[in-house]
């Protein structure tokens, strides 16, 4: 196997994950999986009741009164701009190399493009004790385009990655004190991806490199709840990490002389990276019939995705991430404005994992503030609207990574990225 293919096929697996960066949560996670959550920067979401907080915790649904149904609709859109600050490319070109500037665009505008995320889940009443759930989410769903002539391109063109999690909850109210609840994760995960590969000549067109991979992962979520009084409700809540493991299929094409014609080829390989696990501890309390007061924090296990680990037919190679662990605070507050008008208002902070030194165009990811507010209109006693809205601000972030091409080339990626985001979200609850 020649290092083309084992660069190649080392790309895959980030490329994958950099789909999603920069959406509502750090990294590449999209934490807009309850829209009742969203109103309030999901600070009460762990120690809420019902099938809209089944995401946070599969303890959600103990002790239902009824079958709960909930579906969500959240739309992202995200101004973002990335700016070349001097990137080079060193050719391979004897004796010493050919170092020039990168080229192309020198900024980028909106390459995150605006998406849509949906989730629904269901809840069933065995008895006054047991309760089944299932959950259909999309926790890492996005795309990211530059332009061909971007500077970026050698690093990154189209990156589109669509995720379906589907949870299977049991859950079972202990006490009037004590509600637990454990379910199984599905993950699946189908990636199209595209970047550029230099020639060796600057006067030469580039060549191209595209992904297509998919695959399943599977692991478990746990959850309780505490009611120490009628007033007073403590969550906590853990999501195993997941292996995730994307088959496919590395294509090259546009490599001219004096690279060898046999660089052009398409080749299956199998990437292999850890996705976070995610712990969550937060409380509700109702301070009186109108107001709750709502506080959470979550710790994310990003150092999972230490590296990205790829195998193929007679080789394998390993790519280093450095990510780090975070700690995200939110939050929030319900006023119960009238019998059936609950309004809602949050505020969250979410480090980013990425490194300084390393931190790439795929993902450009900064420390963040979530600004949140949300409606609920119980509409009738078994249907419950819910609205919300948040403004996502971005700390400016830097790009800085060095690579070797699969050609052999030095790419010195040097760029700024300011950016941020406004979500909109409606869905439905309702029993029967």
């Amino acid at each position: 196997m020649s290092l083309s293919r084992t660069s190649l096929a080392a790309g895959v697996a980030l490329l994958a994950l950099a789909a999603a960066s920069q959406a509502s949560a750090s990294a590449f996670y999209l934490q807009e999986q309850s829209v009742r959550g969203t109103g309030r920067a999901y600070s009460g979401e762990v120690a809420d009741k019902g099938v809209g907080s089944l995401w946070w915790n599969p303890a959600s649904i103990a002790g239902i009164d009824k079958n709960e149904g909930y579906i969500g609709l959240n739309m992202i859109q995200v101004n973002s701009k990335v700016t070349n600050t001097g990137s080079t490319i060193t050719r391979p070109v004897p004796p010493a190399g050919l170092t020039t500037p990168v080229g192309g665009a020198a900024t980028a505008y909106d390459p995150i493009n605006d998406g849509v995320v949906p989730n629904a889940g269901a809840a069933f009443r065995i008895n006054d004790k047991l309760s089944l759930g299932v959950l259909v989410a999309a926790p890492y769903n996005f795309t990211t385009e530059y332009n061909t002539d971007s500077w970026t391109r050698y690093d990154a063109l189209k990156s589109q990655l669509r995720t379906v999690n589907v949870d299977g909850v049991v859950a079972y109210r202990v006490n009037d004190m004590l509600d637990l609840g454990v379910g199984v994760t599905a993950l699946y995960a189908d990636a199209k991806l595209t970047n550029a590969l230099p020639n060796l000549s600057p006067l030469q067109a580039d060549g191209s490199q595209a992904l297509k991979g998919n695959g399943w992962a599977y692991g478990y979520t746990v959850g309780a709840q505490f009611h120490p009084s009628k007033a007073l409700t403590i969550g906590a809540s853990y999501r195993s990490k997941i292996d995730q493991k994307l088959d496919g299929t590395v294509t090259v094409a546009g490599l001219l002389a004096p690279i060898p014609a046999a660089n052009n080829f398409s080749v299956d390989g199998q990437a292999k990276i850890t996705l976070p696990w995610i712990a969550n501890v937060g409380a509700r309390w109702a301070v009186n019939d109108q107001w709750t007061l709502n506080a959470s924090v979550s710790r994310v296990g990003w150092s999972e995705f230490d590296a990205i680990r790829v195998s193929f037919p007679g080789g394998a190679s390993t790519s280093a991430q450095g990510y780090k662990n975070t700690t995200t605070y939110a939050a929030g507050v319900d006023f119960q404005a009238s019998p059936r008008l609950t309004l809602r208002a949050g505020a969250q902070y979410d480090p980013t994992p990425t490194p300084d030194v390393g931190r790439t165009a795929r993902v450009p990811d900064g420390d963040r503030m979530m600004y949140a507010a949300g409606a609920t209109w119980a509409a009738t006693d078994n249907i419950k609207l819910d609205a919300a809205i948040s403004y996502i601000s971005f700390d400016n972030s830097k790009i800085n990574r060095t690579d070797v091409t699969a050609t052999s080339s030095t790419v010195r990626l040097n760029g700024d990225v300011t950016g941020s985001a406004v979500v909109l979200s409606t869905g439905a609850r309702f029993s029967f």
